[in-house]
């Protein structure tokens, strides 16, 4: 293997030596199958091509300072993707079968999870895809669950630091009552253009309102979003938005911590009432929020006025990276250690 440099690893593919599959033919999973070749082949007429028929997760394992390799949330993953199989019509992976090749693929690539301390992580993508060939709008006979894995540093370049985001009115992620509750590539798509547009304007991500009437914050790009005010946790309720395994993680240890946690609608002039905010997620797990702008109404909400990340947000990140890498304990059972 060539020698990486993990303390410089960017957020991106790289080749690692295997990936596992597993076909769903005939009403039923196959056996769990080892491959290297990184392609798939596919028929051009696959209901995941042309119907959108593919889900997908992201989670991470860390080697801890006693080197064991230590997967988290592993079950959550699991369960959160027989959601978006319910939600567009596939048929479930069962969290023996996750949990089996999760554990499989990041055992048989343990050489490719980086040190403790370098920052950087294995990024674990399991993908599920509709692959009949079909031309009526129907769900798919026929599945491949595949799980690789890539090591990858942090999201974001400069770790865990502020960054400013923007408010975009004319772009809608997922409606009320739609997929946004499900982990599926539409909707990643549908949120390309404004993230697009919020990097060329020199922002870190972009800020969505719900789409019904566009008031209340719903999703900072692909991530959930925090509030922190008066030992106060907040975060938006929405049927629009991704359930964060982060987010979920964050509000344990909050409440642990004494803290409120208050899932609910948020006014976007509540932003000017926040301490401390956030943008979480597996990719970053925090990204602290600095100056929210609303480019439209001409106003600008600065939450971190010393451009620094606030103690509470400080707080729960460094304890949830704790959890993750085992230097705590885990009372919460999140954590699988691979043998």
């Amino acid at each position: 293997m060539e020698a990486i440099d993990w303390s410089n690893l960017g957020f991106g593919y790289r080749k690692t030596d295997c990936n596992v599959r597993c076909h769903y033919k005939d009403g039923a999973w196959g056996a769990v199958e080892v491959c290297t070749d990184e392609n798939i082949n596919i028929h051009m007429a696959a209901t995941c091509l042309h119907y959108g028929q593919d889900a997908f997760e992201g989670l991470k394992a860390f080697r801890g300072k006693d080197g064991k390799v230590r997967v988290f949330r592993l079950e959550a993953n699991a369960e959160r993707l027989q959601s978006s199989c319910d939600g567009i019509m596939m048929p479930r992976v069962s969290t023996e079968l996750f949990r089996e090749m999760v554990t499989k693929v990041v055992a048989m690539n343990e050489r490719f999870v980086p040190p403790y301390e370098s920052g950087a992580s294995l990024y674990i993508r399991p993908l599920l895809i509709g692959t009949s060939a079909q031309v009526g709008v129907n769900p798919s006979k026929e599945y491949l669950f595949v799980i690789f894995v890539t090591p990858v540093g942090p999201y974001y370049k400069a770790g865990f630091a502020v960054n400013n985001c923007v408010i975009f009115r004319d772009i809608d992620r997922a409606a009320p009552l739609g997929t946004g509750r499900y982990k599926v590539g539409g909707n990643y798509a549908s949120g390309m253009r404004a993230s697009y547009a919020a990097h060329e304007q020199g922002y870190a991500c972009e800020i969505y309102l719900d789409a019904k009437e566009k008031k209340y914050i719903d999703e900072c790009g692909a991530a959930n979003f925090i509030g922190i005010k008066e030992n106060r946790y907040i975060t938006p309720l929405s049927s629009s938005i991704l359930p964060s395994i982060t987010n979920n993680s964050l509000m344990r240890i909050a409440a642990d911590m004494g803290m409120a946690v208050e899932q609910r609608p948020v006014l976007e002039e509540e932003l000017l009432t926040f301490d401390e905010a956030g943008a979480c997620g597996t990719a970053a797990v925090i990204s602290p929020i600095g100056r929210v702008d609303d480019v439209e109404k001409g106003v600008s909400y600065v939450i971190a006025k010393d451009g620094k990340p606030g103690p509470v947000l400080t707080k729960l990140y460094n304890h949830l990276r704790a959890i993750q890498y085992g230097d705590v304990a885990d009372p919460y059972g999140w954590v699988t250690v691979i043998e």
